[in-house]
């Protein structure tokens, strides 16, 4: 067990599960570190294996019809990777890359069902974990098709800062280095036309950037932003 298992995320995974099944499911597989861009599961790949983030995050990737990668999403602490294939068999169907320093555990496919087996509580978390990827993947579609790129942005900042945000004394910090780039893979829009909408949104001080960093300094108005209940 990594040192850090014993300081486990109040998110994901950790807060749908009882002590006792907490403890199990930290029992299962191995302790594992990743260092920045080592790749925890490859797309295309028959492993099956399964990652349970403890720090650190993640970016799950896919390749293009023209051979490049786009960014499908991001992990957090308390969050599976792999499960997909842990779940079914088949071949990877992303590549998840760590940002940062990752301290996981990583389990086998037959290990993994056998404590889903014994801890129901666990399979119903994991279902619930799967189902709300797959909401934000069908989110993501509608909002392609149905808003312009200023409120796509909009919308994936609030979910970003829903899930991965930290408070500190400048706003809501989302807690890992996203560029404008992967931004804009993120919503399906023309970097130049992202850079534009985040040069907007500083103009109005409902964001700042820095290096490696952004900052919410204004949530409602955000929110307000990606049409939403502020």
């Amino acid at each position: 067990m990594v040192a850090s298992d014993r300081i486990l995320p109040d998110r994901g995974l950790f807060t749908a599960l009882s002590p006792s099944t907490v403890s199990g499911l930290l029992r299962i597989g191995a302790g594992r570190v990743f260092h920045a861009g080592d790749v925890l599961v490859r797309e295309g790949e028959s492993t099956t294996y399964v990652v349970l983030l403890l720090t650190g995050c993640a970016k799950v990737t896919a390749t293009t019809v023209d051979g490049g990668r786009a960014l499908l999403a991001v992990r957090g602490s308390g969050e599976l990777v792999g499960e997909l294939a842990g779940l079914d068999g088949q071949p990877r169907s992303a590549t998840v890359t760590a940002v940062g320093e990752l301290t996981t555990r990583v389990a086998g496919r037959a290990e993994f069902e056998h404590f889903l087996l014994r801890h129901p509580d666990a399979a119903m978390a994991v279902n619930r974990m799967v189902a709300a990827k797959l909401r934000w993947s069908t989110q993501r579609r509608i909002d392609f098709s149905g808003y312009d790129v200023a409120v796509r942005l909009a919308r994936v900042l609030v979910e970003l800062v829903s899930s991965y945000g930290r408070l500190t004394s400048r706003g809501w910090e989302i807690g890992f280095p996203l560029t404008q780039p992967e931004l804009a893979e993120l919503i399906g829009a023309a970097e130049p036309t992202v850079h534009k909408s985040l040069t907007e949104l500083r103009h109005r001080k409902v964001l700042d950037t820095g290096y490696r960093r952004m900052t919410i300094v204004d949530l409602p108005a955000l929110r307000i932003a990606a049409g939403l209940t502020p």
